[in-house]
């Protein structure tokens, strides 16, 4: 049993989530794939998948092999493509993720020229505004904003975004335009109870910092819910620039208080602890840095931490 062919083939059932899948993504018979996997299970005298009502499941022994797996199949490539010394050449599958309103607006409508330009590699979009488990997930790379929290993972800071206070005009018109940010206070605030938001919105200018406690009638866990409910015009939000971009170049939503700066909003690409950042994955870190137009201050940081 060839020993590479073998690893590709597990990360491919762990990744599809079932024989049948992995058969085709292959192109060889669901038998082929059965027999492959009892021969790497037989060979290591460890069980490494499991079925279960959400399908096949990896053991702890086969989550341990599958991380290492891939981290072989990516250096193997690796190797061939410095062989060859030719670095355009990539192929085979990309698991990005990356939060839902981000993506949608910035990510996902220009993906297609990084496809074109990579003809033999497919990329699979995991939208989730979550910090899912790189690992469990076989991501290759994940986009994710604010400050980072767990030291164990690989990160590079790509760059960092301001935050602003943004309503409608109809929402303006209507509950007047605050001139400082106490004045929040008499507003219609939409809360984003995840890390990092909250009812209190810190506001600095030169060496004054103030801190204001908003609060409103509705409230929401994921960006998308702040990007309706200050389009429906039903309070005004601190959002990072990225979230509404598109509307602040139209002039459907505008922002306040621009003499007051509060706290930026970095963004990061993580990658799984330990792994060697792939040909790949440096593409798409490339392209990414392409297509991010609006306003970012970029920052090289090393890794993290």
């Amino acid at each position: 049993m060839d020993r590479l062919t073998a690893m590709e083939t597990f990360v491919c059932v762990v990744e599809s989530g079932s024989f049948s899948a992995a058969a085709r993504l292959l192109k060889v018979g669901q038998p082929a794939v059965s027999k492959t996997i009892a021969l790497l299970e037989e060979r290591l005298s460890v069980r490494l998948l499991l079925r279960s009502t959400r399908g096949l499941m990896p053991t702890e022994a086969g989550q341990a092999f599958y991380g290492r797996a891939k981290r072989a199949i990516e250096e193997a490539e690796e190797a061939e493509l410095a062989a060859r010394g030719a670095g355009t050449n990539l192929k085979g599958r990309l698991r990005v993720c990356a939060p839902v309103t981000f993506a949608r607006l910035h990510i996902v409508p220009a993906i297609g020229q990084f496809l074109e330009a990579h003809p033999d590699l497919n990329v699979d979009m995991v939208l989730d505004d979550r910090n899912v488990d790189l690992l469990e997930e076989g991501i290759d790379i994940a986009l994710r904003m604010g400050r980072l929290e767990d030291s164990s993972m690989t990160a590079r800071k790509i760059g960092e975004v301001p935050r602003l206070v943004v309503g409608t005009p109809a929402y303006f018109k209507r509950a007047g335009i605050p001139a400082s940010p106490a004045d929040l206070s008499s507003h219609q605030a939409i809360v984003y109870n995840q890390r990092g938001g909250g009812g209190t919105w810190t506001f600095r200018r030169e060496s004054s910092e103030v801190a204001v406690v908003v609060s409103g009638r509705v409230a929401t866990t994921a960006a998308e819910g702040i990007r309706a409910a200050v389009l429906a015009d039903l309070g005004l939000a601190v959002v990072s620039e990225w979230m509404f971009s598109p509307e602040l170049k139209t002039g459907e939503v505008c922002s306040v208080l621009n003499d007051w700066r509060l706290p930026p909003i970095e963004l990061w690409a993580v990658f799984p602890g330990g792994r060697l950042v792939s040909a790949k994955t440096r593409a798409l870190l490339n392209f990414l840095a392409d297509i991010l137009d609006f306003r970012m201050d970029p920052v090289d940081t090393g890794d993290h931490p």
